[in-house]
Protein backbone atom coordinates (compact mmCIF):
# COMPACT_ATOMS: atom_id res chain seq x y z
CA UNK A 1 0.00 0.00 0.00
CA UNK A 2 2.58 2.77 -1.15
CA UNK A 3 1.63 6.26 -1.22
CA UNK A 4 4.00 6.63 -4.22
CA UNK A 5 1.90 4.66 -6.03
CA UNK A 6 -1.20 6.15 -5.42
CA UNK A 7 0.27 9.85 -6.21
CA UNK A 8 1.21 9.08 -9.81
CA UNK A 9 -2.18 8.69 -11.16
CA UNK A 10 -4.06 10.98 -9.09
CA UNK A 11 -5.23 13.50 -11.66
CA UNK A 12 -5.82 10.69 -14.74
CA UNK A 13 -7.44 7.97 -12.39
CA UNK A 14 -10.79 8.84 -13.87
CA UNK A 15 -9.42 8.66 -17.48
CA UNK A 16 -7.57 5.48 -17.19
CA UNK A 17 -10.88 3.64 -15.33
CA UNK A 18 -12.88 4.97 -18.55
CA UNK A 19 -10.46 3.77 -20.86
CA UNK A 20 -10.07 0.31 -19.14
CA UNK A 21 -13.92 -0.29 -19.01
CA UNK A 22 -14.97 1.07 -22.18
CA UNK A 23 -16.14 -2.49 -23.68
CA UNK A 24 -18.40 -2.54 -20.34
CA UNK A 25 -20.42 0.03 -22.00
CA UNK A 26 -20.72 2.16 -18.71
CA UNK A 27 -18.89 5.19 -16.91
CA UNK A 28 -17.08 4.81 -13.81
CA UNK A 29 -19.90 6.69 -12.19
CA UNK A 30 -22.31 3.79 -12.92
CA UNK A 31 -19.41 1.63 -11.16
CA UNK A 32 -19.11 3.61 -7.93
CA UNK A 33 -22.60 4.36 -7.72
CA UNK A 34 -23.78 0.93 -7.58
CA UNK A 35 -21.68 0.06 -4.82
CA UNK A 36 -23.09 2.53 -2.51
CA UNK A 37 -26.87 1.64 -3.52
CA UNK A 38 -26.45 -1.93 -2.38
CA UNK A 39 -24.96 -0.63 1.19
CA UNK A 40 -28.23 1.19 1.47
CA UNK A 41 -30.07 -1.11 0.06
CA UNK A 42 -28.72 -3.48 2.82
CA UNK A 43 -28.50 -1.60 5.72
CA UNK A 44 -31.86 -0.17 5.17
CA UNK A 45 -33.35 -3.76 4.76
CA UNK A 46 -31.97 -4.86 7.97
CA UNK A 47 -31.10 -1.89 10.61
CA UNK A 48 -33.99 -0.32 12.00
CA UNK A 49 -31.75 2.89 13.28
CA UNK A 50 -32.54 6.33 11.19
CA UNK A 51 -29.72 4.89 7.98
CA UNK A 52 -29.27 8.77 7.21
CA UNK A 53 -27.35 9.18 10.42
CA UNK A 54 -24.52 6.53 10.52
CA UNK A 55 -20.86 7.08 10.42
CA UNK A 56 -19.22 5.96 7.60
CA UNK A 57 -15.56 5.19 6.49
CA UNK A 58 -14.93 5.31 3.33
CA UNK A 59 -11.02 3.08 3.66
CA UNK A 60 -8.91 3.74 0.63
CA UNK A 61 -11.34 6.31 -0.72
CA UNK A 62 -8.48 8.06 -2.45
CA UNK A 63 -10.05 11.04 -4.51
CA UNK A 64 -13.48 10.52 -3.46
CA UNK A 65 -15.30 8.67 -5.99
CA UNK A 66 -17.43 7.35 -3.83
CA UNK A 67 -18.22 10.09 -1.83
CA UNK A 68 -21.13 12.26 -3.84
CA UNK A 69 -22.91 8.67 -3.89
CA UNK A 70 -22.45 8.44 0.20
CA UNK A 71 -23.78 12.08 -0.12
CA UNK A 72 -26.84 11.21 -2.16
CA UNK A 73 -27.55 8.29 -0.70
CA UNK A 74 -26.87 8.78 2.93
CA UNK A 75 -27.01 12.79 3.32
CA UNK A 76 -27.07 13.51 6.78
CA UNK A 77 -24.46 11.30 7.79
CA UNK A 78 -21.14 12.16 8.74
CA UNK A 79 -18.30 10.47 6.23
CA UNK A 80 -14.45 10.16 6.55
CA UNK A 81 -12.27 9.27 3.40
CA UNK A 82 -8.87 8.10 4.37
CA UNK A 83 -6.60 6.78 2.58
CA UNK A 84 -2.48 6.58 2.21
CA UNK A 85 -2.22 8.79 -0.68
CA UNK A 86 -1.86 13.04 0.69
CA UNK A 87 -2.36 13.93 -2.67
CA UNK A 88 -5.55 12.06 -3.22
CA UNK A 89 -7.06 13.87 -0.30
CA UNK A 90 -6.26 16.88 -1.02
CA UNK A 91 -7.77 16.49 -4.57
CA UNK A 92 -10.53 14.94 -3.27
CA UNK A 93 -10.65 17.71 -0.91
CA UNK A 94 -10.76 20.23 -3.58
CA UNK A 95 -13.99 18.30 -5.52
CA UNK A 96 -15.74 17.56 -2.68
CA UNK A 97 -15.06 19.75 0.19
CA UNK A 98 -18.36 19.87 2.61
CA UNK A 99 -19.44 16.19 1.55
CA UNK A 100 -17.06 14.65 3.80
CA UNK A 101 -14.18 15.04 6.54
CA UNK A 102 -10.48 13.70 4.95
CA UNK A 103 -8.30 11.71 6.67
CA UNK A 104 -4.26 10.47 5.57
CA UNK A 105 -3.61 6.81 6.90
CA UNK A 106 -0.31 5.78 7.51
CA UNK A 107 -0.80 1.69 6.02
CA UNK A 108 -0.98 0.36 9.33
CA UNK A 109 -3.65 1.75 12.01
CA UNK A 110 -6.84 3.40 11.31
CA UNK A 111 -6.43 6.71 13.25
CA UNK A 112 -9.97 6.82 15.19
CA UNK A 113 -10.80 4.78 18.31
CA UNK A 114 -12.55 1.64 19.23
CA UNK A 115 -16.06 1.68 18.24
CA UNK A 116 -16.08 5.04 15.86
CA UNK A 117 -18.05 3.64 13.21
CA UNK A 118 -21.60 2.10 11.54
CA UNK A 119 -20.19 1.28 8.58
CA UNK A 120 -16.97 0.65 6.68
CA UNK A 121 -16.45 0.49 2.73
CA UNK A 122 -13.87 -0.32 0.83
CA UNK A 123 -14.70 -0.32 -2.54
CA UNK A 124 -11.65 -2.43 -5.41
CA UNK A 125 -8.68 -1.07 -2.30
CA UNK A 126 -7.89 -4.86 -1.38
CA UNK A 127 -6.09 -5.82 -4.20
CA UNK A 128 -3.64 -2.90 -4.31
CA UNK A 129 -2.66 -4.12 -0.54
CA UNK A 130 -0.37 -7.21 -0.21
CA UNK A 131 -2.13 -9.99 0.80
CA UNK A 132 0.10 -10.54 3.68
CA UNK A 133 -1.63 -7.55 5.19
CA UNK A 134 -5.51 -8.03 4.48
CA UNK A 135 -5.64 -9.89 7.40
CA UNK A 136 -4.37 -7.18 9.75
CA UNK A 137 -6.27 -4.87 7.96
CA UNK A 138 -9.63 -6.43 8.27
CA UNK A 139 -8.87 -6.79 12.10
CA UNK A 140 -8.29 -3.12 12.12
CA UNK A 141 -11.65 -2.30 10.68
CA UNK A 142 -13.54 -4.47 12.96
CA UNK A 143 -11.72 -2.60 15.71
CA UNK A 144 -13.02 0.70 14.60
CA UNK A 145 -16.16 -0.51 14.20
CA UNK A 146 -19.27 -0.15 16.49
CA UNK A 147 -21.00 -3.41 17.40
CA UNK A 148 -23.52 -4.28 14.86
CA UNK A 149 -21.74 -2.26 12.69
CA UNK A 150 -21.22 -3.47 9.18
CA UNK A 151 -18.18 -3.80 6.71
CA UNK A 152 -18.59 -4.04 2.79
CA UNK A 153 -15.41 -4.72 0.66
CA UNK A 154 -16.07 -4.46 -2.80
CA UNK A 155 -13.63 -6.45 -5.44
CA UNK A 156 -12.75 -7.43 -8.87
CA UNK A 157 -13.55 -11.26 -9.35
CA UNK A 158 -10.97 -12.92 -11.00
CA UNK A 159 -13.40 -15.84 -12.45
CA UNK A 160 -14.76 -13.24 -14.62
CA UNK A 161 -13.12 -12.97 -18.00
CA UNK A 162 -13.81 -9.01 -18.95
CA UNK A 163 -12.84 -8.44 -15.21
CA UNK A 164 -9.28 -9.94 -15.70
CA UNK A 165 -9.21 -7.91 -19.66
CA UNK A 166 -9.94 -5.00 -17.39
CA UNK A 167 -7.73 -4.84 -14.57
CA UNK A 168 -4.25 -6.71 -17.14
CA UNK A 169 -4.93 -3.21 -19.53
CA UNK A 170 -5.62 -0.75 -16.89
CA UNK A 171 -1.98 1.26 -15.92
CA UNK A 172 -3.75 2.14 -12.40
CA UNK A 173 -4.11 -2.24 -11.72
CA UNK A 174 -0.11 -2.21 -12.66
CA UNK A 175 0.53 -4.28 -9.52
CA UNK A 176 -3.15 -5.42 -8.39
CA UNK A 177 -3.22 -9.17 -6.96
CA UNK A 178 -7.06 -10.16 -7.08
CA UNK A 179 -8.60 -11.81 -4.37
CA UNK A 180 -10.87 -15.03 -5.22
CA UNK A 181 -14.13 -14.50 -2.74
CA UNK A 182 -13.79 -17.58 -0.54
CA UNK A 183 -10.07 -16.12 0.18
CA UNK A 184 -11.63 -13.26 1.59
CA UNK A 185 -14.55 -14.61 3.27
CA UNK A 186 -11.71 -17.02 5.27
CA UNK A 187 -10.27 -13.55 6.12
CA UNK A 188 -13.41 -11.81 7.61
CA UNK A 189 -13.78 -14.75 9.51
CA UNK A 190 -10.53 -15.05 10.77
CA UNK A 191 -10.57 -11.46 11.47
CA UNK A 192 -13.85 -11.80 14.00
CA UNK A 193 -16.08 -10.45 11.97
CA UNK A 194 -19.60 -12.77 12.07
CA UNK A 195 -22.80 -13.35 9.40
CA UNK A 196 -20.18 -13.24 6.65
CA UNK A 197 -21.68 -13.79 3.42
CA UNK A 198 -20.37 -12.86 -0.73
CA UNK A 199 -22.65 -11.41 -3.32
CA UNK A 200 -21.85 -11.69 -6.71
CA UNK A 201 -22.66 -8.44 -9.06
CA UNK A 202 -22.48 -6.65 -11.93
CA UNK A 203 -23.59 -9.83 -14.98
CA UNK A 204 -24.93 -8.15 -17.89
CA UNK A 205 -22.72 -4.81 -19.60
CA UNK A 206 -24.32 -2.07 -20.55
CA UNK A 207 -25.72 -3.51 -23.94
CA UNK A 208 -27.95 -5.96 -21.54
CA UNK A 209 -28.86 -3.64 -19.34
CA UNK A 210 -32.92 -4.61 -19.83
CA UNK A 211 -31.57 -8.03 -18.03
CA UNK A 212 -30.10 -6.04 -14.78
CA UNK A 213 -33.43 -6.59 -13.22
CA UNK A 214 -32.50 -10.66 -13.05
CA UNK A 215 -29.35 -9.95 -11.03
CA UNK A 216 -31.09 -9.55 -7.44
CA UNK A 217 -31.87 -13.50 -8.28
CA UNK A 218 -27.46 -14.01 -9.37
CA UNK A 219 -25.83 -13.03 -6.26
CA UNK A 220 -24.78 -16.24 -5.59
CA UNK A 221 -23.35 -16.95 -9.16
CA UNK A 222 -19.59 -17.01 -8.82
CA UNK A 223 -19.33 -15.07 -12.35
CA UNK A 224 -20.38 -11.69 -11.78
CA UNK A 225 -17.10 -8.83 -12.66
CA UNK A 226 -17.38 -8.03 -9.12
CA UNK A 227 -18.01 -9.39 -5.77
CA UNK A 228 -18.76 -7.79 -2.31
CA UNK A 229 -18.11 -9.49 1.20
CA UNK A 230 -20.37 -8.11 4.00
CA UNK A 231 -19.32 -8.91 7.51
CA UNK A 232 -20.51 -7.82 11.17
CA UNK A 233 -19.10 -7.03 14.20
CA UNK A 234 -20.80 -9.05 16.80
Amino acid sequence: MEEQEFDKFVYEYKSLLAESIRYSGESPEYFAEYKIKDIFQTVTDIWTPDPTKFRILDFGGGIGTSIPYLHQYFPTSEVVCLDVSHKSLEFAQERFPEMANFMHFDGETIPFADDSFDIVLAACVFHHIDHSNHLRLLCEIRRVLKVGGRVFVFEHNPLNPLTLHVVNTCPYDENAHLILSHKMKRNFRRSGLGKVKIRYRLFFPGLLASFRWLEKYLTWLPLGAQYYALGTKL
